[in-house]
């Protein structure tokens, strides 16, 4: 029987929680959380795997969206799965935002995307394959551009519409857009699904989040 993988997302306001066996989602509950996801992500599990007649012991793996987001919120949902993984004695796998957004994609070369504020974005390029073409960093959007390879590119954000104008007059001035979904929680699933069955899911212990950027408590703490 295939794996049973049960997923979370909880790096930005609207998040998810996924179940997937195979390539069949089982369910899949999609979630808008404002105020943060510690009050409500496990009474919303429950209800998920009630609803689903799946018993958490039944599950094989483990996963989370690892970030960059929210700090609190990459925190939260690693948390709930390191903690799940632990008292089942099961392996967890944390799935980084921008190569799970790479799976809406289906161009050759997918150029991930996401707003980092303070005027930089959170970008990388996947291939088809899943495999990583350029590593995930954090520069000005332009400067991003600059580091991008030729080829058959698509871009893919949850929201292009801060970075549409910044293609203007460039060699990507036409490539296709690509609009990922909000909430990730199915898509760590897939990718979760294909790391267990490489062998390559972890130990809870082994597993940390994926901020890209240090958090500003960090780096005052650093520049003292």
């Amino acid at each position: 029987m295939s794996a049973l993988i049960l997923a979370v997302d909880t790096t930005h306001e609207f998040g998810g929680i996924a179940l997937l066996r195979g390539d069949e989602l089982v369910d899949e509950m999609l979630l808008h959380a404002p105020a943060g996801f510690g009050h409500i992500l496990y009474g919303q599990l429950a209800q998920l795997l009630q609803r689903s007649e799946t018993r958490v012991e039944a599950v094989d793996c483990f996963a989370s969206a690892s970030g960059p987001g929210s700090f609190t919120g990459v925190r939260i949902g690693l948390a709930c799965v390191k903690g799940l993984a632990e008292a089942q004695g099961r392996p967890v796998a944390a799935v980084s935002n921008l190569e799970a957004m790479a799976e809406a994609g289906s161009a050759a070369l997918r150029a991930t995307v996401l707003d980092a504020r303070r005027g930089e974005v959170y970008g990388a390029v996947y291939g088809a394959d899943g495999k990583v073409v350029e590593a995930e960093t954090v520069m000005k959007f332009p400067e991003w551009l600059q580091t991008l390879p030729a080829g058959d590119l698509e871009f893919i954000a949850t929201d292009f519409t801060p970075f549409r104008a910044g293609l203007a007059g460039t060699r990507f001035e036409r490539m296709p857009v690509v609009h990922a979904p909000r909430a990730q929680a199915a898509a760590v699933a897939r990718i979760a699904a294909r790391r267990l069955a490489a062998g390559r899911a972890l130990d809870a212990a082994a597993v940390d989040a994926n901020y890209v950027r240090r958090s500003d408590a960090e780096l005052l703490w650093k520049d003292r």
